[in-house]
């Protein structure tokens, strides 16, 4: 990983990263600094490519969610960032509600995506969908078991659930939906019972859920779709076994299969707040989506934007039509609720 504010070069050739505008400028228009909790090669493409088309340069700072709030909020009105990069709409609504970042109107925004997928306000936009789904072993439950997240709490999956901790931001936002849908005591009797039916105590990422199924530890359990999609066209034979020995199950009865979203905003005390959005507003053309999506494995936001290698393979699902601040705004009663069911 390259330390804070590296100095994207302009080496790119544009027709190598699927067409797009390539008219160039010969020198810089402006600097952005972009503040990232992403790790990607594609992004530094990305940076490339905009770079290319704009003439405005980007330096970059790439970290975790959590690091990067701290320092925003160490810097203070000083800060240099012009852009905030994060995964799930609860870390987005975080620095919200921290006052780190500052509303964007942008009619290219508001166009390229879907109403339920940007804050009201133009505080954050989602760029790139996740899916938060179930993972089964096949073998040992049916689909019909296990298809649904109401599914994970009947008594006939005791002991067979691995999780991952209730603190980790993708399990506080499936929860702040579940908040949504059913209310407070209902989500919270799901939590109980979803716990009462752990094999074990919730350790490791969504990676290591898959693991654990595949070694038989488990039957089944929740990741974010990219997870098993990455291993199963892994180049490592041993990798995609690990996806071969298990199955997926998309939650649709009722609100649908709850979809998050990697998003961005522009800082609130943003150095260029002109050239930040210009970036914004890239990130939502085809060259953009195609970038930030063809590592991770996120679908992309934009319409008629091909799907990344393997996403093809999914079936087709209904999203939930839960409105992503929402996911914020019960964050708190989230964590409330795990704790008191004794989900670390």
């Amino acid at each position: 990983m390259r330390g804070f504010l590296a100095t994207i070069g302009c080496s790119l050739i544009v027709s190598a990263c699927g067409g797009g505008q390539t008219e160039t400028q010969s020198e810089p228009t402006g600097t952005i600094n972009v503040y990232s909790a992403r790790h990607y090669d594609s992004d530094r493409l990305m940076y490339d490519m905009f770079e290319e088309e704009t003439g405005i340069r980007v330096r970059f700072r790439e970290m975790s969610s959590s690091q990067l709030f701290e320092t925003m909020k160490a810097e203070g009105d000083d800060s240099p960032a012009d852009i905030v990069i994060a995964a799930d709409a609860g870390t987005l609504w975080k620095f919200q509600d921290a006052g780190l970042l500052q509303p964007v109107e942008s009619e290219t925004l508001n166009a390229a995506i879907p109403e339920k997928f940007r804050e009201p306000d133009g505080h954050w936009f989602g760029l790139a969908k996740r899916a938060r789904i179930i993972v089964y072993d096949p073998e040992r439950l049916s689909e019909e078991q296990i298809g649904e997240y109401g599914a994970l709490a009947d008594d006939g999956l005791d002991g067979e659930l691995c999780m991952r901790s209730s603190s980790n931001i993708y399990n506080l936002s499936l929860m702040s939906e579940l908040i949504e849908r059913w209310g407070e005591d209902k989500a919270g009797e799901w939590a109980k019972d979803v716990h009462d039916n752990f094999s074990r105590d919730p350790r490791g990422g969504d990676t290591t859920q898959i693991e654990s199924i595949a070694a038989g530890e488990c039957s089944a359990a929740l990741i974010n779709h990219y997870y098993w999609v990455r291993m199963a066209t892994s180049r490592s034979e041993d990798r995609r076994a690990l996806a071969e020995a298990t199955a997926l199950a998309f939650p649709e009865t009722g609100d649908g299969t709850h979809v998050n979203v990697t998003g961005a905003g522009m800082a609130a005390n943003a150095p260029d707040p002109e050239a930040a959005q210009a970036f914004l507003e890239f990130l939502v053309t085809r060259n953009g989506q195609e970038l930030l999506v063809s590592e991770t494995k996120e679908f992309p936001m934009v319409a008629g934007v091909p799907l990344p290698d393997g996403l093809d393979e999914l079936p087709d699902f209904i999203e939930s039509a839960v409105a992503l601040n929402k996911l914020g705004e019960n964050q708190a009663t989230a964590q409330t609720l795990y704790d008191r069911a004794g989900w670390n």
